[in-house]
């Protein structure tokens, strides 16, 4: 097997990945929802790349992100749902639609403004039309949330939840009442660390995050922009401690917690902020 430009050959490399008894023992424990937070992540990849305006990196980004679409496309066709051939018919009918200014036999083009109006009709037009298809479900209910959709990354997500319901007043009004939840979300995480039981720790780790998500919300932060702000202050610091340490001839396996919680502070005090902030070890 050798490399080629043609997407011929990469479909080769993961049916040969799949097959049975021949292929990856890895690859062949996976299923669409093991996949989907790889798919997710080079997808963060490529937005990263594009961010750091490192081309290079975004050519290998977007290979790793075919490379998903691949994937789900061969264990569809195992399960004969359909192809990666299906896959691209679909995109490219759904381009050439939404496209008639472009593709169509008609003369003349349409203004930006038509062009906009046209894509969101055709779109419209192509909901409804999945709405035929699908099969009428016993007592469907048309939610309020219903057009959140589930794929979205999950601070974006529960963000747009609480907006919806927002809409129609289900909302606190004071930023102090979500504090308060959050607080009350905190002492029912402890309260599930006293019974050990995994899977309530995990529930109510998830409730505490969708209240800090609901605080951001008021006070007019991004979630996620706020968490990579702290990530990126994290690494700084971190970093910090490394070189320290490493100008003093030691290293992170030789120092102590003490002294890497020292040197943390040290961090902090470079960067001249305040000394009292509320979240500061929660950083580490």
């Amino acid at each position: 097997m050798t490399p080629s430009r043609d997407i011929s050959r990469l479909l080769e490399i993961m049916t040969a990945l799949r097959t049975p008894g021949s292929g990856c023992p890895w690859d062949l424990e996976q299923n669409f929802a093991t996949i989907a937070p790889y798919t997710i992540e080079e997808a963060y990849e490529v937005a990263d790349a594009i961010a750091r305006g490192d081309l290079d990196d975004l050519k290998d980004e977007l290979g790793d992100l075919l490379l998903q679409v691949v994937y789900h496309a061969r264990m569809a066709e195992e399960q004969n749902a359909f192809a990666f051939g299906d896959v691209v018919e679909a995109v490219t009918r759904k381009m050439i639609r939404r496209h008639p200014h472009v593709f169509a036999d008609e003369h003349g083009r349409l203004t930006p403004v038509g062009v906009t109006s046209a894509w969101e009709r055709i779109k419209a037009e192509e909901r409804a039309e999945r709405a035929v298809q699908r099969p009428a479900e016993k007592n469907s209910h048309k939610s309020l949330l219903s057009g959140v959709k589930a794929g979205l990354p999950a601070l974006s997500r529960a963000m747009q939840l609480q907006r919806k319901a927002s809409s129609v007043g289900f909302d606190w009004n004071d930023p102090r009442e979500v504090l308060r939840k959050i607080r009350e979300e905190a002492d029912e995480i402890e309260a599930a660390l006293d019974k050990g039981d995994a899977r309530e720790l995990a529930e109510e780790t998830g409730d505490l995050l969708f209240a800090l998500v609901n605080l951001a919300r008021h006070v007019g932060a991004d979630p996620d922009l706020a968490l990579r702000g702290t990530n990126a202050k994290f690494e700084r610091r971190f970093g910090y401690i490394e070189r320290t340490l490493a100008a003093r001839g030691s290293s992170l396996d030789q120092a102590s917690l003490a002294e890497m919680d020292a040197l943390w502070d040290e961090a902090k005090e470079t960067e001249n902020l305040p000394s009292s902030r509320p979240s500061e070890r929660s950083e580490r």
